[in-house]
C-alpha cells in the first residue's frame, strides 16, 4: 500500500477541490468540509433545501475521486433489502445466491434518507458503522473505502422519518451549502450553456488507493496534548449548557480530533492548530446536541450553542510535544 505525507494529503486535495469547483460553484468551504469528512473516514450528512447541489456534489466528488458510486433514493416503501441485497433462488444451480445491493459502493448517496422508515435506516447504519451488512444470517464487509453522504431537507416534516439523535451521531458532521450569491448562480448558468449538456463529466484526479493512502496519512498528523484538552474542553462545554438538554458524547471529541487532523493536512500541515479544531466544531457537533423543548419554541438553533461555546471556552497556545508519541514537523 503506498503512503503519502500530510503536505502531499493537502496538495492533492487542492486539485481535487479545483476539480469540484468547476461544477460546484461557489461552495469552497462547504466542499472541503466534505472532502475532510471523506479523508477522516467518515460520513456526510448534507441538509439543506432542494437544488442546492447536494446530489451534484455527492456525485462530482465520486468522479474526481475515482472511486466507485451508487444513488439510492429513499422511499416510504424502500425495504432493508432494498439497500443491503437479498438471496434470490439460482433455478439452474437449484441454490440461493446473494444479490449484492446498491450499498456495496465506495461513495453511497443515500438521497432523502428522511424518508424512508426506520427499519431501512437501520439497514444502512449498520454498514456506516460496522461497514458489513448482515443478511439472513449472513454477514458481507464493504470494501474500502466506503463512504455515505446523505441528503436530507430540513423543512418538509409530512411524510417523513427524523432521523433520531443516536442515528445523526453516526455521521461524522452535518454541511449546509445555502443559497448561492447572484454572481455564483449567473457562473451556474454561465457554465451549463458552455458545456452544452445537462450532465458534467469530471476526469479523475485519484484512485481508490490514493485515497486509501490520503487516508493513511491522516494519523501522522500530530495532535498536541493542550489542543486534545481543548477537543474535550469544547465537547463537555455543550453538556451543561443551560439550552441543552443532551450534550455531545464521547463520539464528539473523536469527531472533532479526526476533522481537525483532515483539516490540517489540507491545509498541508501535519500538525493540528486551534484554529483547525474551530474551523469544524460546528459542523461536527451541532448535529449531536438535543436542546431542552422550550428552546424549541424560542427556534434555537443548536448551532449558535456552539458558537457561544467556542467563544467562551479559551483555545490553548502551547507548542508543547504530544504525549502519545506523535510527531510534530
Amino acid at each position: 500500500m503506498k503512503t503519502l505525507a500530510p503536505a502531499e494529503v493537502g496538495r492533492i486535495a487542492k486539485v481535487v477541490l479545483d476539480q469540484v469547483g468547476t461544477v460546484v460553484v461557489g461552495k469552497r468551504d462547504a466542499l472541503e468540509l466534505v472532502l475532510a469528512g471523506v479523508l477522516a473516514g467518515g460520513h456526510v450528512l448534507l441538509e439543506d433545501l432542494p437544488g442546492l447541489g447536494k446530489t451534484l456534489t455527492a456525485r462530482s466528488f465520486a468522479q474526481a475521486l475515482g472511486i466507485g458510486f451508487r444513488r439510492l433514493q429513499f422511499t416510504p416503501d424502500l425495504l432493508p433489502a432494498d439497500v443491503t441485497g437479498s438471496f434470490l433462488y439460482d433455478q439452474r444451480a437449484h441454490e440461493f445466491t446473494f444479490r449484492a445491493g446498491p450499498v456495496f459502493t465506495n461513495l453511497l448517496l443515500a438521497d432523502e434518507i428522511n424518508r424512508t422508515p426506520p427499519k431501512t435506516q437501520s439497514a444502512l447504519l449498520e454498514a456506516m458503522q460496522e461497514r458489513q451488512v448482515s443478511v439472513e444470517g449472513a454477514t458481507y464487509r464493504l470494501d474500502a473505502p466506503f463512504h455515505v453522504l446523505a441528503t436530507a431537507n430540513p423543512i418538509e416534516y409530512e411524510g417523513t422519518y427524523p432521523l433520531p439523535e443516536a442515528q445523526l451521531d453516526r455521521f461524522l458532521l452535518r454541511v449546509s451549502f445555502g443559497y448561492p450569491e447572484a454572481d455564483e448562480e449567473w457562473d451556474v448558468l454561465r457554465r451549463r450553456m458552455s458545456r452544452r449538456q445537462e450532465e458534467a463529466n469530471l476526469e479523475p484526479v485519484v484512485d481508490a488507493e490514493t485515497l486509501l493512502a490520503m487516508q493513511g496519512a491522516l494519523e501522522d498528523v500530530a495532535v498536541e496534548d493542550s489542543i486534545g484538552r481543548y477537543i474535550v474542553s469544547l465537547t463537555s462545554a455543550t453538556r451543561v449548557h443551560p439550552q441543552v438538554l443532551v450534550g455531545a458524547s464521547p463520539r464528539g471529541s473523536l469527531a472533532l480530533l479526526l476533522l481537525a487532523r483532515a483539516a490540517a493536512a489540507l491545509s498541508g500541515r501535519d500538525y493540528v492548530v486551534p484554529e483547525d479544531v474551530k474551523a469544524v466544531a460546528i459542523p461536527a457537533l451541532a448535529h449531536r446536541i438535543t436542546l431542552r423543548p422550550e428552546m424549541w419554541l424560542k427556534r434555537i438553533d443548536p448551532r449558535s450553542v456552539v458558537s457561544e461555546v467556542l467563544a467562551q471556552t479559551p483555545s490553548p497556545a502551547s507548542g508543547a510535544m504530544p504525549t502519545y508519541g506523535g510527531r510534530r514537523g
